[in-house]
């Protein structure tokens, strides 16, 4: 009875936490960020839009974020430049329509290429806070099928060789990893596109720059390029990275039998 007087007057315990917010509709047009989660999260597919977010979309929008589908580029083979430009167009519309100051993107394969290169020299520095690369194409690759892919007349997959492609050479002089947007890049050993899968990783300093492989923590982890956007480790890692201050934590430890 005194314990339960001494509560009513202000001398009980400590608050509960806060309930977490409602779960979100993945790609939904309304979507408003919760107070919990102010950026909205938007997805950016690879080359062929060959990506599946039936994994990373889900697990956000299950946590209340504000989940966004970005497509572009002829299903990413056009021009990167112009895929970039046109990504800069749909953050300032879901900027302007949600009232964000800024928004988290995640980005698979060339999808974290066109992020950075948005960051980097469309003025997205100031407008994203996160940016979360899964099995990125940040120094390209060796793999002798994007070639194959450029006689193609794919124009992305001449972008994303590591010989020759001034695309590359531009985005990746000097600062790699302009402030104050933090990065997080998360890769697979096994990454049979983006060869060497250490291509992924970015320079930068470590209070905004967080560079992962998922066999560090995993070793059976067996994901393949494709795989990493399904890969519930890689998941964790991604919510890791949006859940808190600054990038994906160094010291953090998945639950490698996640599933």
């Amino acid at each position: 009875m005194l314990a339960a007087l001494a509560t009513g007057c202000g001398g009980g315990g400590p608050s509960p936490p806060p309930a977490p917010p409602p779960p979100t509709v993945v790609d939904s047009p309304t979507c408003r960020p919760p107070r919990a989660h102010p950026a909205p999260v938007v997805l950016v597919h690879g080359t062929f839009a060959a990506t599946s977010w039936a994994a990373i979309g889900p697990a956000l929008a299950r946590r209340g974020y504000c989940v966004r589908i970005f497509r572009y580029g002829a299903d990413g083979t056009g021009d990167i430049v112009a895929s970039a430009d046109q990504l800069k167009t749909f953050v300032d519309a879901l900027r302007a329509r949600t009232g964000a100051g800024r928004v988290a993107l995640v980005g698979h394969s060339e999808g974290g290429l066109v992020a950075r290169y948005y960051v980097r020299f469309l003025g997205g520095a100031d407008h994203v806070d996160d940016l979360v690369g899964l099995s990125p194409s940040n120094h390209g690759t060796n793999n002798p099928l994007a070639l194959g892919g450029a006689l193609l007349g794919c124009t992305a997959c001449e972008q994303q060789l590591a010989w020759g492609s001034s695309l590359l050479l531009r985005v990746n002089a000097g600062d790699e990893t302009p402030g104050p947007v933090d990065y997080t890049s998360i890769q697979t050993r096994y990454d049979e596109v983006v060869i060497p899968y250490t291509s992924a990783f970015l320079s930068g300093p470590p209070a905004r720059v967080t560079n992962v492989t998922l066999q560090a923590d995993c070793p059976d982890d067996v994901s393949g390029h494709l795989d990493t956007p399904l890969d519930p480790v890689a998941v964790q890692w991604v919510l890791d990275a949006l859940g808190r201050p600054g990038p994906a934590r160094p010291g953090f430890r998945p639950r490698c039998a996640a599933s």
